[in-house]
């Protein structure tokens, strides 16, 4: 697979991030690498987004300007996104951090007259296309209990890395949902509707059923489980390092999702062998992703199955738990 380079159009756009080079210095990604699931319709520029329409049911209905909501904008700080749908046949390359700007849900909500069987927020982008798409369903919307919007501190992006958003990356609005995998971070959004329980799942929701770990295919929102990202860990590489006249290696890696940090990763090399503690890590936040580092000393040449685990049993890990992160390396020579 191509990596950091966009290839294909509108909802069949495709950019996956290559993750390799990240260090703690390093960790911001920037917005020509982000990774991209879909990109712009080509019909974006002259539907002419120029505001959120806020109806549904509230008292009165309203609309959100895009440049008042510009003007409203915040730091929102660094927070890693990724895809559901990110796999190693890409190399994990969808998934990306960012540092952004912008304006939190709930002070949309707080302001909104509700009427009171409004529980929920369903939040839509544009999402016509000038193509028919060969992978994807078009349908570029998400319901939210308005406690997941508040709790979550989600927000209406306006810039990315100190810039305004990119077309590809959601211009002029995005919505960011701390902590949840990216289908639901909608893209180009022009609409928030209340709604009450009643709500049938999105065309997203239910396309992105079982890569968010749903229980089958929900027909309404509130059968849908939070889209949220467990705690996860890989390797980004494995540095062969010459010392004095031997040879050393490091691996080194991330950590990201969940919420509260861990105080414990361990990582093994095959299935035979037990796992050990990570020598090097340490997680104090967890809005991005954390650095870790083991020094590791192979016995023999061959192919390595590295995999980890939180210490914490009690920590959420279904996918790191099912191997999904398990990564491989060839090693062609050892210390002698």
């Amino acid at each position: 697979m191509p990596m950091g380079q966009a290839f294909g159009a509108e909802l069949d756009k495709r950019l996956y991030t290559d993750l390799a080079n990240l260090t703690p210095e390093n960790s911001v990604t920037r917005t020509q690498d982000f990774y991209i699931r879909s990109g712009a319709s080509e019909l974006l520029d002259g539907a002419k987004i120029s505001s959120i329409k806020a109806g549904g049911l509230l008292q009165r209905p309203f609309e959100l300007s895009a440049a008042e909501l510009a003007k409203q904008s915040m730091p929102m700080g660094l927070h890693v996104m990724e895809c559901a749908g990110n796999a190693r046949g890409v190399h994990f390359g969808m998934m990306s951090a960012a540092d952004w700007t912008g304006v939190r849900v709930s002070e949309i909500l707080d302001d909104a007259r509700a009427k009171p069987e409004a529980t929920r927020l369903l939040i839509s982008g544009f999402d016509t296309y000038a193509a028919p798409s060969v992978n994807s369903i078009p349908g570029a919307s998400w319901i939210f209990t308005l406690e997941e919007l508040k709790n979550s501190r989600a927000f209406i992006a306006t810039t990315m890395n100190g810039q305004p958003l990119t077309r590809d990356h959601g211009a002029p609005l995005r919505l960011i949902v701390p902590g949840w995998y990216g289908c639901a971070c909608i893209k180009w959004v022009n609409e928030m509707t209340w709604v009450d329980d009643g709500a049938a799942a999105t065309s997203q929701m239910q396309e992105y059923a079982s890569r968010t770990m749903q229980k089958g295919v929900p027909q309404t929102a509130a059968d849908y489980l939070p889209a949220t990202v467990d705690r996860a860990a890989m390797p980004i590489r494995v540095e062969k390092w010459s010392v004095g006249g031997g040879i050393k290696y490091r691996v080194v890696g991330i950590l990201w999702g969940g919420t509260g940090p861990v105080n414990k990763l361990e990582i093994r090399f095959n299935p035979e062998e037990d796992y050990v503690a990570v020598d090097s890590f340490q997680q104090i936040a967890t809005d991005s992703w954390s650095f870790w580092g083991h020094a590791w000393s192979p016995k023999q040449v061959g192919t390595y199955m590295i995999r980890l685990r939180v210490g914490d049993p009690a920590v959420v890990t279904r996918r790191m738990g099912a191997a999904y992160y398990l990564r491989t390396v060839e090693i062609t020579e050892i210390a002698k």
